[in-house]
This record gives structure tokens, C-alpha cells and sequence, in this order.
């Protein structure tokens, strides 16, 4: 197998973590980011390069990619994992937080994918992939700013895929599906924090409660699902534009597709 150099941002924990393990192991060198480098201190025992990192701070952004360059000479592969769900209703979130959730899903993967790009362009080969989610594609309920964070990421994504065709750079998007990670408790901790009074409280619970219990029901697709995904995709010289995979991440982006607005409004509100 060709052994790539691979940068992936987010690996602290979940679906970043699991796939960089992955990654490793099969014998390419993976250079792993997150702003809580204690947690990636046993890739860093299994051979990875972990680095402190925050999406949103430029000079750790530029740190990282000259480092890499530096000791490698290139970067094979890019994975913009990093990201989190603000979910509240649009009333109760402030716009500071709005604009954190852009910076750390849109700007933050813009900001080093800018840095990557020359290099890539120059050896006129390369693969960048983006994480989406299958909420990119459709919506539900108190989830407005992160969907359309995620619903940028796939615009950024086409259009970046066309500018960089004629330099060789594949850009692939992943749109997972209900994956068992933070995500989930990261999104409670949110929408309780900002809706669970007032006006939305009702809708509020409500939500808490389908959610809780999909994610104890254990239904959602394991971590693996993602590892083997990228590792699929790093392997092949011509992947997919997108790849849509885990827990309803399929039905759910068809639903929404073919069956109108109104339609799906009523399936995902009978949810909750």
C-alpha cells in the first residue's frame, strides 16, 4: 500500500481518534490536531505526531502545516474533522455563539485548507476531505446554526472540488449519519443550556428526550464505520465526491429530497 502523509484535524476523541489509530496502524504517517493534545497522547504511543491545535487560531493553524511540510515535504492527505453542534433555538442563542459555531466548522476548516492548498497544488496531487454531516443536507428542529454551518461546509466543498480539479486535488465530503460519540452530549449540554426555559422549553424536553434515548438505544453506527470510510478513501486514487454513511444518514437525505418540504417537516417534528 503507499504509505501517505495524513494531517487530521478534531482527533481528541470519537470519530477523528478511532480513524487515526486506523490510520496509523496501516503504516502511513499521521500528524493528529486538537486543542486537547492530553487526549491524544496514546496515538502518540502508537506513532502518530499529535499537536496542539485550535481551528481558529491562525498562527497555530500556520505552526502546524510549516511543521509538517518541513519534516515531510508534503501533506498527502487532509481531513477536516474538527467541529461541535450548537443546538438551541434561534431566539435563545446569543450571535457570539453563532459566530463561534462558524469559525470553529467553516473558517477553522478554510483557514487550513488554505495553508495546505500551495502545497498540494504544486506536487498536483492530493485529497482533502470535509466533514459534513447528513444534517448538511437536511434539517430538524433547534439545530439552525449548526446545520447551516454544515450546509457551508457542503457549498465550500463543490465549489473548492471545481477550482481544484484541473490542479489534480480531489475534494471529498463525508456526510455521517448518527455516530456514537460527544457529539450527543455535547449537543444536550447545549440545547439545554440555552432552551431549556422559556418559551422553547416544551419543544426543548422533548427533544432531549428522543435524543437520549436513540443514543442509549445503542442503535447508532460505532466509530469504526467512519475509520474504515476514510480509510477507503485515503487508499483509492479516485474517490467519491461524497460519502454518506452511518445511522440515516441515507433515508434521511432521500426523505428530504423527494419529499418535499412540508412532507419531511412533518416526519421530523413526529420525532419529537
Amino acid at each position: 500500500m503507499n504509505k501517505k502523509v495524513i494531517l487530521v484535524t478534531g482527533a481528541s476523541s470519537g470519530m477523528g481518534k478511532e480513524t487515526a489509530k486506523k490510520l496509523i496502524m496501516q503504516g502511513h504517517t499521521v500528524y493528529t490536531v486538537a486543542r486537547r493534545i492530553e487526549q491524544m497522547q496514546d496515538l502518540d504511543a502508537l506513532g502518530g505526531y499529535p499537536i496542539e491545535m485550535d481551528v481558529t487560531n491562525e498562527n497555530d493553524v500556520q505552526n502546524v502545516v510549516d511543521t509538517i511540510i518541513q519534516k515531510e515535504g508534503k501533506i498527502d492527505v487532509l481531513w477536516n474533522n474538527a467541529g461541535y453542534g450548537l443546538y438551541g433555538a434561534v431566539e435563545d442563542i446569543p450571535i457570539v455563539e453563532a459566530k463561534r459555531q462558524f469559525e470553529v466548522n467553516l473558517f477553522g476548516l478554510a483557514a487550513i485548507t488554505q495553508k495546505v492548498l500551495p502545497n498540494m497544488r504544486k506536487a498536483n496531487s492530493g485529497t482533502i476531505i470535509n466533514t459534513s454531516s447528513m444534517g448538511g443536507k437536511m434539517y430538524t428542529p433547534m439545530g439552525a446554526w449548526y446545520h447551516a454551518s454544515k450546509h457551508a461546509v457542503e457549498g465550500f466543498s463543490d465549489c473548492l472540488r471545481l477550482e481544484l480539479k484541473q490542479f489534480n486535488v480531489n475534494v471529498v465530503i463525508l456526510e455521517p449519519g448518527i455516530i456514537v460519540t460527544e457529539f450527543g452530549n455535547i449537543m444536550l449540554e447545549n440545547i439545554s443550556k440555552y432552551s431549556s426555559k422559556g418559551a422553547y422549553a416544551l419543544l426543548t424536553n422533548k427533544l432531549v428526550v428522543a435524543t437520549k434515548k436513540l443514543y442509549e438505544s445503542g442503535r447508532g453506527s460505532k466509530v469504526t464505520l467512519i475509520a474504515n470510510t476514510i480509510s477507503d478513501i485515503v487508499k483509492t486514487e479516485s474517490p467519491k465526491t461524497r460519502y454518506r454513511v452511518g445511522l440515516w444518514a441515507k433515508p434521511m437525505v432521500w426523505l428530504r429530497i423527494y419529499l418535499g418540504d412540508k412532507l419531511f417537516d412533518k416526519i421530523v417534528m413526529s420525532q419529537v
